[in-house]
């Protein structure tokens, strides 16, 4: 089988394998991987770090694999089941929002892209950079070139838009990549967990392709550069509001309306006769709206209504000078009170999905009163409509109402209104934390007041979609100098990062509350908690270092504090760390001392309880170091303890995780008949949502089969 196992392949497979070691599944295949490198090379040997390193070991590999032919049918069979998978189907169908109904004199800016869309290729990267500054109409140019050039893209238009994100700045390029993939691809299952590898799986997407890329909001050259199209096909188009970065791109800039062109968009939106019955003023109309697109909708949602109608304009204020502050001035002050009280203490959250129960708890009212004012805002086109029932500002009228908030309310008010609603996202993220794992210790028990959830799902759940909220809330606190709140918030999204990922979403605000805790509470239990929280989420993303150094941290807090639960926990996760790198020895030595750790907590301390299926998860960890070691008889001997364990505890995904990591190892030891009852068994255990644990066990199956 020398001939199936090419050279060029068995690098890619590495590589893929490096880099796509994301969740409990990317992780066994990582092992697998691991075990069969032992034995093809016969000494231990570390977990390749970068393409030069992978190029090196799959080269020592091949050259091996001359002298074995049964070890060449095994890697043949690895690399057929669980190698490399096929490219994902592109999901074709457009996902751009509707371009808008009334587009204005923007035919030179369309003219500028058009000749980047239809160019000769000649070797060059179709990219092209829109700016302007807020307001101004550049998602709505971009979204109407892709509505006049749909049949260029007969394989997808792809939309991702960043001002949606918690964290200050926006997402950074991995989270980008993870935002657009997940767009792409018909079903995404795991994504690779490494920046490198979501772009080499883009990259894979793409190759040949003809599709439109739009991604609008972008703050930084790092969130856009690796999506520069290597197939010319592909175009990028990069929306800016606000001042362009330095993408090698096509720069297009979108500039004010001139006065006869806002008048007839004004004519579209509100009317020949509403504008005509306007014509006095219109001249200063005009003026304070200065060709931006997002100030004369306002002003044309005014005409609308009839206001201004009669009588003098508002006297200018502070704010004229900006249009689209300038606009979100007069519409505020057309504004029922309350509704502009609202909007007013909401834009100092920021909050990336507003809904009626946090509106409520934000301005002190029912969720009823708060509902119309939502309400009135969206007509108002102060807050724009999003899915679940959720609304979002536009940044700049958001910078508006929050700078507004403090010297038309009073600093106690506002503070006032921070309080509550960073009490109202608390209540909501304990309650669906504990829901979500409700035997662990390492999430609060559920508040006494708030509404709880039903069960698990419901809980990560709801967890799932508050996520973007205790992001932000994380951040919110630390600024209003509420320390407690801000760890106790970071310490909830455990759950999420657990059994969800998210890994991109919660690393900033994970990162914000080690640094708060570090300062305000060091070397506690709470420090040592989020430093493993830290560490598992940036061991998930690939940054390996960097997770030894905060799983070291924890267990030096864990220690300090005399936690004897956390420090064996911690002792466990450098052990993990240690496994997922190849370096079997150093892990089987973690896990061992980890369980001595637990061995000191005697009965009635606290842990005692969970002391027995905190044994048999070090057991099952310690089993998966003896198989990568070569020590199979041992390792069946700890795992199927383990399986024992978690069977007489009622835990299908624990049992059927144990099972799975037990047929892996008979399967290396010839007992393949053995192997498939097991893997059997963790079929019928398996939720059918775990699709890629199912798919997992059934390339396994195969492999099991092939060699009898």
């Amino acid at each position: 089988m020398l001939e199936v196992v090419a050279l060029s392949a068995l690098t890619a497979f590495l590589m893929s394998v490096g880099n796509g070691a994301a969740g409990e599944m990317g992780k066994q295949l990582l092992l697998t991987t691991g075990a069969l490198v032992r034995r093809t090379t016969r000494r231990q040997i570390p977990l390749p770090t970068g393409p030069e390193e992978q190029a090196a070991l799959a080269g020592l590999v091949h050259a091996r694999l001359g002298e074995d032919s049964r070890l060449a049918g095994e890697w043949a069979m690895l690399m057929r089941f669980h190698g490399r998978p096929g490219t994902p189907a592109l999901a074709r169908a457009s996902g751009l929002p509707p371009a808008p109904r009334h587009f204005t004199n923007r035919q030179k800016v369309l003219k500028q892209l058009a000749r980047e869309v239809t160019r000769p290729a000649d070797g060059r990267p179709r990219v092209a950079l829109l700016h302007g500054p807020p307001g101004i109409g550049t998602t709505a140019a971009a979204l109407r070139l892709g509505a006049e050039y749909h049949a260029r893209f007969p394989d997808g238009q792809f939309y991702v838009d960043l001002r949606d994100t918690a964290a200050q700045g926006g997402p950074g390029p991995g989270g980008v990549l993870a935002r657009l993939l997940r767009q792409m691809t018909v079903d995404p299952g795991p994504l690779p967990s490494t920046e490198a590898g979501r772009e080499e799986l883009y990259r894979r997407l793409t190759a040949g392709r003809h599709a439109l890329v739009v991604v609008d909001h972008a703050t930084s050259l790092a969130q856009v550069r690796g999506l520069t199209p290597s197939t010319p096909g592909v175009f990028l188009l990069v929306v800016v509001s606000g001042q362009p970065f330095a993408l090698d791109a096509e720069r297009v800039e979108v500039g004010p309306l001139s006065d006869r062109f806002a008048l007839r968009m004004l004519r579209d939106l509100a009317g020949r006769e509403e504008v005509a019955r306007a014509k006095a003023r219109m001249p200063h109309l005009l003026g304070q709206c200065a060709g931006n697109a997002y100030a004369l909708r306002s002003a044309a949602r005014q005409l609308q209504t009839g206001r201004p109608d009669t009588g003098a304009l508002p006297a200018p204020g502070p704010d004229d000078s900006h249009p689209v502050r300038a606009a979100v001035q007069h519409t505020t002050s057309r504004l029922q009170p309350p509704t502009a009280r609202l909007c007013r203490l909401a834009a100092l959250g920021a909050w990336p999905g507003l809904d009626v129960h946090l509106a409520a708890a934000i301005a002190d009212v029912t969720e009823q009163e708060a509902a119309g004012m939502l309400t009135e805002a969206t007509d108002a086109q102060l807050l724009d409509p999003l899915a679940d029932a959720r609304f979002r500002f536009r940044p700049e009228v958001r910078r508006y109402l929050a700078d507004t908030a403090g010297p038309e309310l009073g600093i106690a008010e506002c503070s006032a209104a921070v309080t509550r609603s960073l009490n109202t996202v608390l209540n909501r993220a304990l309650h669906a934390a504990h829901a979500a794992l409700p035997e662990s210790w390492r999430t609060e028990p559920a508040p006494v007041d708030g509404a709880p959830y039903g069960s698990e799902t419901e809980g990560l759940s709801a967890l799932a979609a508050e996520a973007g909220n205790i992001v932000r809330a994380v951040a919110l606190a630390q600024d209003y100098e509420q320390i407690t709140t801000t760890l106790r918030l970071a310490r909830a999204l455990w759950p999420l990062q657990l059994k969800v990922g998210h890994w991109d979403d919660v690393l900033p605000a994970l990162r914000l509350a080690v640094r708060c805790v570090d300062i305000h509470q060091p070397h506690t239990r709470m420090a040592g908690a989020l430093h493993t929280q830290l560490a598992h989420c940036l061991d998930q993303l690939g940054h390996r270092q960097e997770a030894d150094r905060a799983a070291l941290t924890a267990l030096e807090c864990e220690r300090a504090a005399g936690h004897l639960r956390g420090e064996a926990s911690a002792v466990e996760m450098l052990g993990l760390f240690r496994l997922y790198q190849w370096d079997y020895p150093a892990a089987h030595e973690r896990f061992t001392e980890a369980k001595d750790i637990y061995a000191q907590i005697t009965s009635g301390q606290e842990g005692a309880e969970d002391l027995p299926r905190a044994l048999a998860l070090v057991g099952r960890h310690q089993g998966r170091a003896l198989r990568g070691m070569g020590r199979l008889d041992e390792s069946q001997h700890l795992l199927q303890t383990a399986v024992d364990f978690f069977t007489q505890q009622g835990e299908a995904y624990n049992t059927a995780r144990a099972l799975t990591d037990l047929a892996e190892t008979q399967h290396e030891a010839g007992r393949n008949t053995e192997a498939l009852t097991h893997i059997t068994e963790a079929e019928r255990l398996l939720d059918p949502a775990a699709v890629t644990h199912h798919q997992y066990l059934t390339a396994l199956r195969a492999r099991c089969q092939d060699t009898g």
